[in-house]
């Protein structure tokens, strides 16, 4: 069953379209939720056609996504309240308190990863708000997060243009691992050095 490659080729039908920034917005919002494409899909092909853009598209795509990511930090905030007697049924009230000090002492760095790389940004959403990190670091390491990832995406297809892309969709993946292993690093070098 293909789910994937049809989602694909929808956002880049809507790409080229004349609400091509609302839909790109919308998307965005959902992506930062629920939807499993992100933005870049449309974000890279309508960079490439009007390129003096770049900024703008950007913009638009970070906002929305930030929006997004609030909508779901909503509601993991909703459904912990919803689900927390079943927590304590379950006897899982200590582990999630161990995972929320976690959460509480690397969220910023945990929301960030998720917004600058292929980690799902929808799944760290709702569980900032599940956790309870703070409102402002969230929105902090969303904006640094996703803005940094959108602005080096229509950044970079702006400067190289369609061989830029084809570079960036063979690497992409790799890219973001490695980012993910640097922050890793870096953070278990600072526990480490942590008296």
């Amino acid at each position: 069953m293909r789910l994937f490659a049809p989602l694909y080729d929808t956002a880049l039908r809507l790409a080229g379209h004349r609400h091509a920034e609302r839909y790109m917005a919308a998307l965005s919002v959902a992506e930062s939720v629920i939807f499993p494409v992100p933005p870049d899909v449309m974000l890279a092909p309508m960079t490439l056609a009007r390129p003096s853009g770049w900024w703008r598209f950007a913009l638009i795509c970070t906002v929305a996504s930030v929006v997004g990511g609030l909508l779901g930090y909503a509601l993991g905030w909703l459904a912990l309240d919803a689900i927390w007697p079943l927590v304590e049924r379950l006897g899982k009230a200590e582990t999630f308190a161990e995972v929320s000090g976690l959460f509480q002492q690397y969220g910023f760095w945990i929301v960030f990863l998720a917004g600058f790389t292929p980690i799902p940004y929808k799944v760290f959403t709702i569980a900032a708000g599940a956790t309870g990190i703070g409102l402002l670091p969230f929105l902090l390491a969303s904006l640094v997060g996703r803005g940094g990832r959108f602005f080096l995406v229509t950044g970079l297809m702006a400067w190289g243009g369609a061989r830029m892309e084809k570079t960036l969709r063979r690497y992409v993946e790799a890219l973001g691992w490695v980012a993910v292993l640097l922050v890793v690093v870096g953070l278990a070098w600072w526990e480490w050095q942590r008296p």
